[in-house]
């Protein structure tokens, strides 16, 4: 039977025929692993998603996490899951082999945790953050603090999280209050943290807490932020003092606990002191830069959950077209024919060819930026250093554009559906909820844009911008599809041309008063650069595969990338409606 979590086929088509994760074993990194382990992995991933992940997603959804004002109550479910997931190895594939990982190439390891984030976004939120704490701590953390909470973390037995946003801040960092008292070889804590995915539970041994927070007579704003280890439970066994106030309810990812934590109200006494007790992760005042590693991290994943929930919709609405027979074709009036398949109507295939181009799409972006972060950390220095810069210009649009356009065809697979469509009884609204969150999670689409035109593409005189430029013109060079190669290339003299008018006069205002309009425009112009090296590697070979994919190209090229234009109109202009209407008027 046929997987409608994801395509096989398009995962080894990426893999294999486009981006050559094969030609990684050849390197030190990942000499232990081959094409035949990368497809075991892969096969592995698929079966564990199907059998123990996607069953109780609609459960989960319907039971989410209960708070009795003691304990969190998650279903079994969750817990049965997550430890098959680590017994597997799933949970630390692509954690160094030094702290027990599988050293498996992150655009593999990525290709397996979409299988996760289709079959059950909100249990699939665990492990992920669990791996992006312990590759922050891996990197910045102390030997020590590898020991006693990274390990635990890749044998599955414990989880971790993040702890920014305070309920009067937000997204605001500048402005958290939470500090850091020091108290001999630690420092304890007091705060609040809220929206901490995963922040209190009983499904493993314990949890650890990376948090943000000011030790007293630091500078102030960002550059005062210091980053902790605050474990729910300490080395001794005693309970730390992190008490769940209350939990959020969300419209999506009900199977995720999402709590808001106290830290240090005195509920808990360690050492016979209130206090929660923390351990300062590398320097005072860096944990903001700290913490970007995990953010950018999760950043990509949420790029990459996104497209994955988008694209179990999709298939699911085409399987769901391919069955449901309703209307005859154009022009047939006689009543007695039998109806047809819905996807014999024109508006039908529109819907699920946009849906193909913009899921299909995006997955070809999550896994050529897990494969820059192969080379940024394999590769030669001159191309290891390449492939830092464009990753990180790279980083807010792969996060924002498939929680925009991946949640666009989520909406395409209800109106496939149809009445069925926004029912319970169907799986493609729970996606189109699940995936809503993603536009907001690790920094809204507002926040992403304000860091790719206010940052990324004017830093060091433009050189990220620049070189992804560089990189894509690359493409239209080795394209033989003249049309979109023309496309492609006058897209991006626009876009080069539109950053620069943005800035042209020097006001951060007018030019940032856009800049939602420049990640919209400057995310469908990289998509089109995936499709066209899609297409380059799909030339000349037949079949219904290459030809789905020279279809969803063409789309994509006639029907999405003219939208570009009104939006660099709007960025090249510098346009001023929004920055000077007045609140009052709202």
């Amino acid at each position: 039977m046929t997987s409608t979590l994801l395509s096989r086929r398009d995962l080894r088509f990426l893999l294999y025929e486009w981006l050559d994760a094969e030609a990684l074993t050849r390197r030190p990194r990942y000499a232990d692993h081959s094409r035949e382990t990368f497809d075991g992995a892969l096969d592995l991933a698929e079966r564990v998603a199907t059998d123990h992940f996607a069953p109780h997603n609609k459960t989960s959804d319907a039971h989410e996490p209960r708070f009795d004002g003691e304990r969190v109550h998650v279903i079994p479910e969750v817990g049965r899951a997550l430890r098959v997931h680590a017994e597997t190895g799933l949970s630390s594939l692509a954690m160094d082999a030094s702290v027990g990982g599988g050293q498996i190439p992150r655009v593999v390891s990525s290709a397996c945790d979409a299988y996760f984030q289709a079959a059950n976004p909100g249990t699939a939120a665990y492990p992920f953050l669990t791996s992006g704490n312990a590759s922050l701590l891996l990197a910045h953390g102390s030997p020590e603090q590898i020991d006693a909470f990274v390990r635990p973390m890749v044998e599955g037995r414990y989880t971790g999280t993040m702890c920014l946003s305070e309920p009067h801040a937000g997204s605001s960092l500048a402005d958290l209050t939470t500090r850091a008292e020091p108290d001999g070889d630690a420092y304890r804590l007091f705060g609040n943290k809220m929206w901490i995915s995963a922040g209190d539970h009983e499904l493993t041994e314990n949890i650890v807490h990376l948090v943000l927070a000011r030790i007293p007579g630091g500078p102030p704003g960002v550059r005062g932020i210091s980053l902790f280890v605050v474990p729910k439970h300490l080395a001794d066994g005693e309970r730390n003092d992190v008490v769940t106030a209350g939990l959020n309810h969300k419209m999506g990812y009900r199977g995720t606990v999402n709590a808001l934590l106290n830290f240090g109200e005195g509920r808990h006494t360690p050492g016979g002191a209130p206090g929660a007790i923390g351990f300062l992760v590398g320097e005072p005042h860096q944990g903001l830069r700290y913490m970007f590693h995990m953010m950018n991290h999760a950043r990509i994943g949420v790029g990459a959950g996104a497209t994955a929930v988008g694209y179990t919709g999709y298939l699911k609405s085409l399987a769901y077209a391919r069955e449901r027979l309703q209307g005859r074709p154009l022009g047939a009036k006689d009543p007695a024919q039998p109806q047809v398949p819905i996807i014999e109507h024109t508006d039908v295939r529109r819907m699920l060819l946009a849906q193909k181009s913009y899921v299909e799409g995006a997955l070809a972006l999550v896994l050529y930026c897990a494969r820059l972060a192969d080379e940024e950390v394999s590769g030669e220095p001159e191309a290891a250093r390449r492939a830092h810069l464009l990753l990180d210009v790279l980083t807010p649009i792969v996060k924002s554009w498939p929680s925009q356009w991946c949640l666009e065809a989520n909406s395409l697979a209800i109106q496939v559906h149809g009445g069925y469509g926004y029912t319970r009884e169907y799986d493609v609204e729970q996606h189109y909820r699940d995936n809503r969150l993603n536009a907001i999670h690790e920094g809204t689409h507002g926040i992403q844009a304000l860091d790719l035109l206010g940052r990324k593409a004017v830093l060091d005189h433009g050189a990220r911008l620049s070189l992804l430029v560089e990189t894509a013109r690359a493409a239209v060079d080795d394209s033989t599809e003249t049309e979109y190669a023309g496309l492609l290339s006058a897209a991006l003299d626009r876009m080069t041309e539109a950053t620069a008018a943005a800035w042209s006069d020097g006001d951060p205002a007018a030019a940032l008063a856009n800049a939602t309009p420049y990640l919209e425009a400057v995310g469908h112009v990289v998509v089109a650069w995936m499709w066209l090296e899609q297409l380059t590697a799909a030339h000349g070979k037949e079949g219904d595969f290459y030809e789905g994919k020279r279809a969803a190209a063409a789309y994509f090229f006639r029907h999405e990338l003219p939208r570009t234009e009104a939006w660099f109109r709007l960025v090249a202009s510098r346009d001023r409606t929004v920055l000077d209407t007045s609140p009052d008027v709202l």
